[in-house]
């Protein structure tokens, strides 16, 4: 279960301080890329002066124009070149690695946060989520192994160097701190611009991805009906605006790398001008000044870095800033709670009402299932039928009255161990792709003589002999491979199958024959003389008369009628 979820916010700041609170890879990520920093730093100083030292001296000191002269300068600038290599090396190395690392984390977190989501919500959000895992959370990458590098580097880097040139040329550090500016400047006024390009790509992006999934889905049916050529209009123009969107993002990323180079390059150009003339007239010593020139394209470095890389980050900044909205809910976990035993216990509804966006569904739904009996729920589509039995599963949260578990409200029930007592049959069951067999043992292996029995119970064992691999057949996502109605034979076998105590059971015979539906109909009946607690949605006469109590469910208008079966 979730809380409503809040108004979605983007982090102030260059770097999201919730990643470092969902991602334990992250934190380590950043401590080593600071420390890496600074020893990059470092080696850039130690170089520089290195440098400045030996070049003042050749040009200056005929006598010292020997490589013994400098055998200490040499050796203390072949080591920093090395220590700055393995550094860079090593920082790019790591940056990768943890760059899968955050991802998957992060894969998992949006996972896991998605699974506590009420059905209503998640049928909403279903398509934005799955391109924001299984796609949009990969750019990420580009923004831990680029972007953020870049961005410590210019924190750290910039101002170390500038320090050092105020110790060599305070004329040349106050040119530069007079320019320096202009380059965030501008990349505000670029980011101003670009505002809003990043979440347009992702959205096309989530249309496109949601469109093509249905048409593939659906294509059997349309090849049929003769529309295949159809829908491909629309996924066509839909591909064509992602590419638009796409072209006008790299197309002002590159005009804005252009504009940042050029403007750190008259930078570098005033002050190397401002040096050579202070030179010329003997107003500053030749190490100072070459000190100052060879520490100036180094300052502007990595913010020209963060500029260049900003653009490539966007993309994964923005799946990031959505995954972290999906993780700013607060989940409540099925654990924790009070235990029951569901074996003997009744299900209350009382005046269980959810809030809909066409009103309420179900709408003071008030009823009573009893241990060993069939409660069968009926109404109008849109009434709220398959809401009571997610409300009874303690998936969907009420926003009036309630429901209680031998008289313990779901809320406060430990759900993992509630949900070990029920099978539930929703309206669309889940399978995976595998074998027949797997799939009716996703909860555990069964025993043969019980699965026998829930086979011919559901009308499966037909089934069976009409594929020849019988429980080695193999199907696809959701079933492909598989008719509605083997699919619902197939679903009633996993629930039949289970020791469950209560069954919760969504238009069981959607999809039958009368005679499979008869078949069924007898199992339930069956099963609540052994004691289970069967909840069942339906509308076919034969569903009610199997039932010994019906309950109409309204929506919108607060009331319910139990009828008790004649």
């Amino acid at each position: 279960m979730t809380a409503p979820a809040a108004p979605r916010t983007r982090a102030k700041g260059p770097i999201d301080p919730r990643l470092w609170k969902y991602s334990r890879s992250a934190r380590g990520y950043l401590i080593v890329t600071v420390a890496l920093s600074i020893v990059v730093t470092a080696c850039i100083i130690i170089g520089a002066l290195a440098i400045g030292r030996v070049l003042a001296g050749v040009i200056t000191d005929p006598s010292a124009r020997t490589l013994s002269a400098w055998t200490t300068e040499w050796a203390v600038l072949v080591g920093v070149t090395v220590i700055r290599v393995l550094a860079a090396g090593a920082q790019s190395r790591y940056a990768h690695r943890s760059a899968s690392r955050v991802v998957a984390e992060l894969e998992v977190e949006v996972l896991t946060a998605a699974s506590r989501f009420e059905p209503r919500e998640l049928d909403a959000e279903r398509e934005e989520l799955n391109v924001v895992v299984t796609r949009a959370i990969g750019g990420l990458r580009a923004y831990l192994t680029g972007y953020l590098p870049a961005l410590v580097l210019a924190v750290t880097v910039t101002p170390l160097v500038l320090v050092v040139i105020v110790t060599q040329d305070v004329t040349s550090a106050v040119i530069i701190a007079v320019t320096l500016p202009l380059i965030p400047i501008f990349m505000i006024l670029i980011g101003l611009l670009t505002q809003g390009r990043a979440k347009a790509t992702l959205t096309t992006m989530t249309r496109l991805s949601a469109q093509l999934l249905d048409l593939l889905a659906g294509l059997p049916t349309l090849r049929a009906l003769g529309r295949e050529r159809g829908p491909a209009t629309r996924i066509r123009a839909l591909g064509e605006a992602h590419r638009r969107t796409t072209m006008r993002a790299l197309k002002v990323a590159f005009l804005s790398s252009m504009v940042l180079e050029l403007l750190a390059t008259l930078c570098v150009a005033l002050v190397a001008v401002a040096i050579g003339l202070r030179l010329v007239f003997g107003e500053m010593t030749l190490e100072a000044g070459i000190i100052a020139l060879i520490l100036a394209p180094e300052v502007y470095l990595p913010l020209r870095a963060v500029g260049t890389q900003f653009h490539a980050a966007q993309d994964g900044v923005e799946a990031a800033d959505r995954a972290f909205s999906v993780l700013d809910r607060r989940t409540v976990a099925p654990s924790h709670g009070r235990t029951v035993d569901a074996s003997s216990a009744d299900i209350e509804l009382d005046a269980l009402t959810v809030a809909s966006r066409d009103g309420a569904a179900p709408a003071g739904l008030t009823a009573r299932c009893r241990a060993g009996t069939v409660t069968v729920l009926t109404g109008t589509n849109g009434s709220g039928k398959s809401t009571a039995l997610h409300a009874i599963l303690g998936l969907t949260t009420p926003s009036e009255g309630g429901v209680r578990i031998g008289g313990v409200p779901v809320a406060d029930l430990d759900l993992e161990q509630w949900w070990a007592q029920v099978a539930w049959l929703p309206q669309r069951p889940v399978l995976i792709p595998g074998t027949l067999y797997e799939n009716v043992t996703l909860h555990g292996v069964p025993d043969a003589d019980a699965l026998v029995a829930a086979c011919r119970a559901a009308g499966f064992d037909s089934v069976l002999r009409d594929h020849p691999l019988g429980w080695d057949t193999r199907v696809g996502q959701g079933g492909v491979g598989l008719s509605l109605g083997e699919l619902q034979r197939l679903a009633l076998t996993r629930t039949f199958v289970s020791n469950a105590s209560v069954m919760l059971l969504d238009e069981p015979t959607a999809h039958l024959d009368s005679a499979s539906e008869k078949t069924v109909l007898q199992a339930v009946r069956g099963a609540a003389d052994r004691g289970v607690t069967v909840v069942m949605v339906g509308h076919r006469r034969s569903v009610l008369h199997a039932g010994d109590r019906i309950v109409e469910v309204f929506g919108t208008a607060p009331m319910s009628a139990e009828l008790d079966h004649v």
